[in-house]
């Protein structure tokens, strides 16, 4: 069977994946980072399987699920990490999922389901069908940020991180002791990040304004900001407005 891997978070990408290499009768065909390049793979590669996240920037898994079509339609098995309450809906509607962390033994399940599925396309689609009329559940908030160094990965909480930036095809998390790599784009994180107190303040650079301890002008419309760190950052002239924000608070 043809898989194909759909999770946001890098990281976890490729744990499951080298989870599902361990399986003969599966081919990891491809991954996808989001909704969007998820629905493009799936009309590339035609994956019999797809383990499926719901939590994406762009597009949701639901979103993911309502815009499949064709004659052929993959089996889709739900990876969340979604509390028991929300799984209630899935279990009522005798949908296929796997809750994060993925353990072996319930993963070997869904593929087993999968591949008896797979004789069955009517049953597939119904499947599709079930997965699209479930009212998506509230999610919960994230409250944690991957960075690492060398082979080390840490799980910062989102009031840790003082600045995110990008220099060149790099992407730094930094902390108040800390430069960590970050595992996503700027724009991800950003997206991730959809809080008010972090502001793009440059196309290369979004801050936590909780810790912007100084603010100098450097004209009309350029600012220097210091953060609780001592690190110094420019503002540009197409972020200043973000700036004013901040001094009306």
């Amino acid at each position: 069977m043809r898989a194909l891997v759909v999770d946001d978070e890098p990281i976890a990408r490729r744990v499951l994946r080298e989870e599902l290499e361990l399986f003969p009768e599966l081919q990891v065909v491809g991954e996808a980072g989001d909704g969007k390049e998820a629905l493009q793979q799936i009309a590339k590669l035609q994956p019999e399987i797809v383990f499926l996240d719901l939590q994406m920037p762009v597009m949701s898994g639901f979103e993911v699920v309502r815009n499949l079509n064709g004659p052929k339609l993959p089996v889709v098995v739900i990876v969340t990490a979604f509390d028991q309450h929300a799984i209630e809906a899935f279990e009522a509607g005798a949908i296929d999922y796997l809750l994060k962390p993925v353990g072996e033994a319930r993963l070997r399940t869904a593929v087993e389901r999968a591949r008896n599925l797979l004789a069955r396309p009517v049953e597939v689609a119904a499947n599709v069908g079930r997965i699209a009329a479930i009212q998506p559940p509230a999610a919960p908030h994230s409250k944690k940020v991957v960075g690492r160094t060398g082979e080390e990965y840490f799980l910062l909480d989102v009031d840790e991180v003082l600045a995110v930036q990008a220099e060149r095809e790099l992407v730094w998390i930094i902390t108040d002791k800390h430069r960590l790599l970050a595992t996503q784009s700027l724009r991800t994180i950003e997206e991730r990040l959809a809080e008010p107190q972090f502001q793009r303040v440059h196309r290369n650079a979004i801050v936590n304004v909780n810790h912007i301890r100084k603010m100098s002008a450097l004209s009309s419309q350029r600012w220097l900001i210091t953060l609780s760190n001592a690190l110094q950052i420019t503002v540009s002239k197409r972020q200043a407005h973000n700036i004013r924000k901040i001094l009306h608070w």
